[in-house]
């Protein structure tokens, strides 16, 4: 099984790793896409209007821009620890240990604008490039992906089961038909449902921890369905989407 997870716009300073190894990262199929991102990334960092313009950010995120400059030579940790934020709160894979943890790094992928598809112990540096963002004189971050994330993302399914628990915008980067799909909704005490923003997020991640690090592997929407009520967590299931029902 693998539990696809978002990225955050958020992420932790620094890394005792050495400096990104573009052809170390899983997935090297990507790495064409990987390797002009890279690039742009860097010379846009010189225009810092532009930058900011491109990444949807402003003159008091600066630091963004010069995380960006330093992509190829600052150091590196681990995408599942760099990644910070509510999901990763309570996700918080730091505290798992001995055969959960290791399940958990084995299980866990990151969809990424920058990097496609990342596994849990990738080495990368920090940056700032979300799903959103437009490169100056370049197609959109979906366009650029799509053809070359799809066919891995269908490989990887077609040996595993994938938990797809991505926002809208980076699972607009790859599509995957047949993944076991997440939603969380708020149910009111009319029994009146809403669909839940922020805190998404947080019941993701705690399914995501349910998920990683079990010793079961369920082989379709319905074990996972199963092994998250066992966790104490309210789930409906349709086919392969799951909505998981939490108190407004």
């Amino acid at each position: 099984m693998i539990v696809l997870l978002p990225p955050s716009e958020t992420k932790r300073d620094g890394g005792d790793g050495p400096p990104l190894a573009p052809s170390a990262l899983s997935f090297p199929e990507l790495g064409d896409v990987r390797a002009a991102l890279l690039d742009e990334l860097v010379a846009l960092a010189a225009d810092r209007p532009a930058a900011r313009r491109a990444l949807g950010i402003s003159a008091a995120q600066d630091g963004e821009i010069d995380r960006n400059a330093a992509l190829t030579s600052s150091p590196t940790m681990a995408a599942i620890d760099r990644y910070t934020g509510v999901l990763y709160d309570a996700l918080d894979v730091g505290s798992l240990s001995g055969a959960a943890a290791a399940r958990a790094r084995s299980r866990l992928a990151v969809g990424s604008a920058l990097f496609g598809l990342l596994r849990a112990d990738d080495a990368i540096p920090a940056y700032r490039l979300s799903a959103g963002s437009k490169l100056p004189g370049r197609p959109t971050m979906a366009a650029r992906w799509r053809p070359v994330l799809e066919p891995v993302l269908a490989r990887l399914a077609a040996d595993e089961l994938v938990v797809d628990l991505r926002s809208g915008s980076y699972a607009a980067l790859g599509r995957l038909p047949g993944a076991v799909d997440v939603d969380v909704v708020a149910e009111r005490p009319d029994g009146t449902r809403a669909v839940v923003s922020h805190f998404n997020k947080a019941h993701k991640g705690r399914l995501a921890r349910v998920l990683a690090s079990s010793r079961s592997e369920p082989s379709d929407a319905a074990a996972v369905a199963a092994l998250a009520r066992r966790a104490g967590m309210r789930v409906e299931r349709s086919g392969n989407a799951l909505v998981v029902v939490v108190p407004a």
